[in-house]
This record gives C-alpha cells, structure tokens and sequence, in this order.
C-alpha cells in the first residue's frame, strides 16, 4: 500500500485535505508463464500481472459547524474512520452538546425532510434506512465515549431531546432503553448528591471527625508498600473519572474567571488530590516539634520507600507529589537531618528525582510513560546494586500475584501539552471556518490520556479505610506553620544551602503544569509572610521558583510545592550584549520576584517532545507538513511566546502569548489585556516593558515590531504597565 498526497478540496464551507491510497488488490500469473507450468507465487516477477486500485480519503481540514457536523455522517464513505471519536473528544472547544444535538437530530436525522431532496442530496447517502444506520451509529460512539455529556442537572434537556429523537424514529431499540438508564441514573446521582467523581479532601470527614496534625508513631505503623496502594488506589478512582474534554487547554485556561469556578471538576479533584499528598508529606515530616533529627530523617527515608513502592506500581502522581514535596523549602533547608538521611536511600531518592528531570522538556518522563503505558509491570533500573536488588525482590512478589498494573500518569504533562497547543494553534482560519485541524493535534494528546485510563482497569486494589481516614484527617500546614517550624528544627540561616539532591536534576514547580499559562511569581524566601496567594479572579496560580511556597489555603485546587533549586540555577544571563530601544532605570519594584523565578519556572508552552504539530499560520489553514512549534524563551520560525504580566493589579500573573514577526505593539498589548480580562479598547492607555534585569527594563515605541525590537538575550519577560 503507498498513499499519495492529493491536495486539497474546498467546498462551500469546507476544507479536506485528500490522500490517494494505492493498494494492490490481484497477482496473477499470465498465459506465457502458464505454458512454462509455474503456478502463483513461485513464477519470476517477470511472469506475473499486478492490478492495483487506488482509492480516496478525505479528511475535512476546517469548516462550519454544520459541516462538522454533517461529516459525522459521511466519515465512513470518506475513509476517514478515526473522525467520529476526534469531533466527539474535542467539539466543546467549540460548540455545547445541545448545539451538535439539535444539528445532528433535526437539520440532518429528521427523517421526514427526505421529500425535499435534502437526505438524498447528503454526499454518498442514498436511502433513509442508510441515514438511520449513519445516525445511530453517531449516537452509540458518542453515549459510549462521551456519556458525561448529557450531564446537565435539573433538566437534562439533551438527554430528553435524544430520548423524544428514539421514541420517534427507533422505537423499543436498545439504545432507547439505554438512554432511558442513563437518565435514570444521572437523576439519582443528582438526588444521593454524587458529582461523578470520588474525592479524598478532608470535607469528607464523618461527624465529630476532626483535622489533626499526625501522630509519627501512628504513621510508622503503616507498611510502605500498604501507603503506596492506598495513594495508588486514590490516584486511580480519580483518574478514570477524568473527563477528557477538561483536559483542553481552551477550557482549562478557562478556569479563573468567576463565572467558571466549578469548570473541569474531575480534574481539579486530581490536583486536589495531588496536594493532599504533597501535604500530608511536609506535615508529617514538619508537625511534631519533639521529633529529633534522627526521627525526623527516619520519616524522610520512609517516604522515599513509599515514593519507590510508586514507582514500582507505575504510580507516577503519587511519585512526584512526594518527590516534589520533599523538595520543598520548608524540607530541603534541613541540611542536618539529610546528613542523617543514608547513602543507599539518597541514591534511590536522586534516582526518582531523575525520571521529573526537566531537561529536554520532560525527556525522561514521558519516554518512561509512553515505555510503561501498557506494560503489565514496571521497568525498574538502577544503577546502585543494592537499590538494584531491592527493587527486583518488589517487583517479583508483585509479578508473583500474577495481576497486572496499569499506569497512573501525571496529569499535568498532558495539561501542559494541551495549553500549549492552545496558545500555538489558532481556532479559526480564513472565512470564519473552524480549525478541525488543531483538533486532530489534541486529539492525539486526549488518546494518551484514555490509553491510560484503560489501562488503569488492570489495577486490583482494595481500599484501607484505616489509611484513608488517617489520610483524611490530616491538618495540612500552611506555608508560614511549615517555614516556622523548619526553622525551629534546623536554626541555621539558608543563604547557600545545598540541596540534598542532585543539582543536575530539578523536579519544577508543580503548579505550573497544572494551572497552564497563568503563573504565580512569589516574592523571595527571606520574607514568606509577605507572599501574595491570589491569582487572576482570587485563584492562586503559582510557579517555580528557588526560594518560596504559597498556599491558598481557600482553594483546594492549588498546587503547594516548591522544588529545591541548586546554587548554580539563577540566571547566568546577566551580560547584555545590545538592547533594541530605550532601556532605563525602573522606577518602581514591580517585576521583583521575577529574577527570583527566572531560570527555574517551567513554562508551560515551552514546548513538546513532538515536533510534528504546525505552528500557526495567520489567514490560512495549517499545513499538514510538520513544522517547529513557537515556543517560549527562543525565536524561531518568525515566532515566539512571551510572558506578559500586569503591573499593579495583577502584578503577580503573567499570561503566555503567541506573538509573530509581523506583530507590533497595539496588536501584543490588545492580546494581554483581553488574556488578563481586561478591556481590550485600553490599548493607548498601556505601554509594553521587557525586564532586562531587576534594575533595567527595555520600553517600547508606539508602533514598534515586538519580535524584532525585543532582547533575545534575555528571558522573554514583559510587562505591560499603565500609562503615567
């Protein structure tokens, strides 16, 4: 078989991108070669006939939503059989159930239309019985892939249209009486008050119950393989109710305004999730003042076999909340007792601090998850011996019980993917038509993440309920208790600290993955207590950084941990060779806690380990030819992402944005503010600063061209301030 690029085809509303399939379909023998008594496949290539049948698929590129939702129907007779479940994971980015529903069922399944030619006329589809088969199979791919659709308490009036639709036109059919279940049980999870996903968060504490800080001796009690399952187990319930469709970064990004605080729950339950472990390891680490140095250690140690025994049930969340957690200020800082912590576990801990490492944006980890994704046991190397041994004895006695695993993944790799490709790749292109092709490219990152969730079903965990509600209970600290009381642990000042990881490997703020393109910059460590918690819309969206951790402590969704960063980390950019513009001396101490981040945050659009997605193409669809996505912090292709925060009243947010070399000043500021809320007419009122250093920022003329005029020398770090 060999395919063919046919070009394009444009039809009233449409784009399709067109391959030619040539596949060979006969090998015969002709008359000369049977007179020589050779038979089939044993005569010379010479002696034989090939017939071949080329055949042509088209894939629709962009179009209206009518058009979208019409190729649902004649996706199949185009060849294009991966569509169905492409528009299906991703049309929320641009269209509500109701609206493909009310399409899907009245503009092209109202059987009744057919005297007016309209059914007879829709591309290949010849008959009403044909267009029955096209609609109910439409309707059984989407109850299957995308039940949480019809989610829509009190009135459910998708799910009553759709079930009105079956009466009507498939009477007694099996998917009449699925729907009829369907809406029933969405009925009575509304009336017992379940949202669709499992939670973990202390609210779910029974009556009398009260948070407390734990007891060391109660949590030494628990076998560390036991801690693990349970984290698993919990990871696990929360995972498989992860609702795809949140996962896109045009939703996601979404988050902050005041309108969506309850968007995307089944992923805010994971993050959730992720902080409660982050926490409950520095408070059981930090919460005991009587605990000695060699207590304390012996905690750190146990963790690190907890975070191992993850690592061996392909539990990669709960990994690196610990990991992340015992990076922390707050834990790192506690030079004294990391001396006390051993040689062979140091090695095992700096081993798992590898798989996050974020060279080459994530490398290791994600070739690890794409490795294990469906392997039915873990991979496990090591290059210690002993490590080595341990680790092969585990993972033969979970080999022993002969039931497979699957992979919990870490969330924010996938989060980060989908908002990065959110901010690269435009959503409409010439005529108003909408991108399906950037839909393809998340579609690609949404498969991972069902992969995973599928394999997830090989997991056979049974829940401890004494662990859980030892989890449960837990107080968390906040980020000022946990400053104070490792320094009441450890007095010593924290200039210099070395961290008691390797400084080749840094695991970034989490946080930053999870919450996408808003990032919270924090002040330095010296002063915790000073540390603004709120982001956007008073959601903290906070970020890597080397010296400080912020808790909202009214939000649970938010990330708390902040990694360790090695004494050469900072910034080795301060040598400016030439500023394009005016540079002057800042008058105020707006962009401070920037130099405290730069080098150390991880961007979330910094980039992805495939190379094949097309960048952005301004007034025309995108190529189907791979092409160097834009990425923050390096120009290339005539584009670039930049950071822009808000000076004064969001001084603390900065947004990524996409910028061209044909963009100038009004058109980036235009984009800033409509990305901070804000309204977008205030142009003239704004002026556009680069941070050069902390002393030194470059201003930019009117009309400026940003992408020529800025210094690549630098981290791309702007600010947009208001006029004097």
């Amino acid at each position: 078989t060999t395919f063919q690029d046919g070009g394009e085809e444009v039809e009233d509303g449409a784009v399709y991108n067109v391959t030619l399939k040539k596949v060979q379909i006969q090998q015969a023998a002709n008359k000369g070669a049977r007179w020589l008594g050779g038979e089939g496949d044993q005569l010379p290539p010479e002696h034989t006939v090939r017939q071949y049948e080329t055949s042509k698929i088209r894939a629709i590129k962009a179009g209206t939503l009518e058009k979208l939702v019409e190729n649902l129907l004649t996706a199949f007779g185009d060849a294009d059989f991966s569509y169905i479940s492409i528009f299906l994971a991703t049309y929320r980015a641009f269209a509500s159930p109701r609206a493909v529903l009310e399409l899907l069922l009245d503009r092209f399944g109202n059987l009744e239309t057919s005297s007016d030619g309209e059914v007879a006329n829709l591309n290949s589809l010849e008959s009403e019985m044909v267009l029955r088969v096209e609609i109910a199979s439409v309707l059984r791919a989407w109850l299957d892939q995308c039940s949480e659709d019809f989610r829509e308490p009190p009135d459910y009036m998708c799910l009553l249209k759709l079930l009105d639709y079956l009466k009507n036109n498939m009477p007694n059919s099996d998917m009449e009486s699925r729907v009829q279940n369907l809406l029933k049980q969405f009925q009575n999870q509304q009336v017992e008050g379940v949202d669709g996903f499992c939670s973990t968060s202390s609210s779910d504490l029974a009556d009398g119950e009260e948070l407390e800080i734990s007891n060391p001796e109660e949590f030494s009690s628990f076998q560390d393989h036991i801690v693990a399952e349970q984290l698993t187990y919990m990871d696990v319930m929360l995972f498989r109710r992860v609702v795809p469709y949140h996962c896109l970064g045009s939703i996601w990004s979404q988050r902050d305004k005041k309108e969506n605080k309850n968007l995307a729950p089944t992923v805010r339950a994971t993050i959730t999730q992720f902080n409660a472990v982050t926490k409950c390891v520095i408070s059981t680490i930090l919460g005991t003042r009587e605990l000695k140095i060699q207590q304390r250690a012996k905690i750190i140690e146990k963790w690190i076999h907890i975070a191992h025994e993850c690592r061996i049930l392909k539990n990669f969340s709960s990994l690196r909340a610990i990991i992340s957690a015992l990076q922390s200020n707050s834990i790192y800082r506690l030079k004294t007792t990391w001396m006390c912590v051993s040689k062979d576990i140091l090695l095992m801990y700096e081993e798992l601090s590898e798989i996050f490492s974020d060279h080459d944006n994530y490398l290791t980890s994600r070739e690890l998850l794409m490795k294990e994704a469906t392997s039915k046991f873990a991979n496990l190397d090591s290059s210690e011996k002993e490590n080595q041994k341990k680790s092969q004895k585990r993972l033969q006695l979970q080999k022993n019980k002969g039931v497979m695993q699957g992979t919990v993944p870490y969330l924010g790799t996938f989060l980060t993917d989908l908002i990065m490709l959110d901010t690269a790749l435009q959503d409409y292109v010439e005529g108003g038509l909408i991108n399906f092709e950037k839909r393809r490219r998340e579609f690609e990152v949404i498969a991972q993440i069902k992969l995973l969730q599928s394999s997830c079903n090989s997991y056979c965990l049974i829940p401890d309920q004494k662990f859980i509600q030892w989890f449960r209970r837990q107080r968390h600290l906040t980020e000022e208790e946990s400053y104070k009381l490792s320094r009441e642990a450890e007095a010593a000042p924290d200039t210099n600290i070395l961290s008691p990881k390797s400084q080749k490997s840094m695991v970034k703020r989490i946080s930053t993955l999870f919450l996408g393109t808003d990032v919270f910059t924090p002040p330095k460590e010296q002063s915790p207590k000073s540390s603004p918690v709120g982001g956007s819309s008073g959601e903290s969206t906070d970020s890597a950084s080397v010296s400080s951790c912020e808790f909202n402590h009214s939000e649970t969704e938010d990330v708390c941990v902040t990694p360790v960063s090695s004494p050469e980390d900072p910034l080795k950019k301060g040598s400016i060779s030439s500023d394009k513009g005016s540079i002057s001396n800042k008058g105020s101490d707006s962009s401070k806690g920037l130099d405290s981040s730069k080098g150390s945050i991880f961007d979330p659009v910094s980039g992805l380990d495939s190379g094949s997605i097309p960048t952005r193409d301004s007034g025309s669809v995108p190529s189907s030819a791979p092409k160097e996505l834009p990425v923050y912090n390096r120009q290339s292709g005539g584009s670039c992402i930049i950071r822009v925060s808000m000076d004064g009243l969001h001084a603390s947010v900065y947004k990524s944005i996409l910028i061209t070399n044909q963009d100038r000043i009004p058109d980036v500021t235009q984009r800033a503010l409509l990305k901070h809320n804000l309204e977008p007419d205030a142009v003239e009122d704004y002026e556009l600063v680069q941070v050069i250093s902390e002393d030194k920022e470059l201003v930019f003329p009117r009309d400026a061209n940003v992408f020529y005029g800025m210094n690549s020398h630098v981290n791309f770090d702007f600010i947009l301030r208001k006029k004097a």
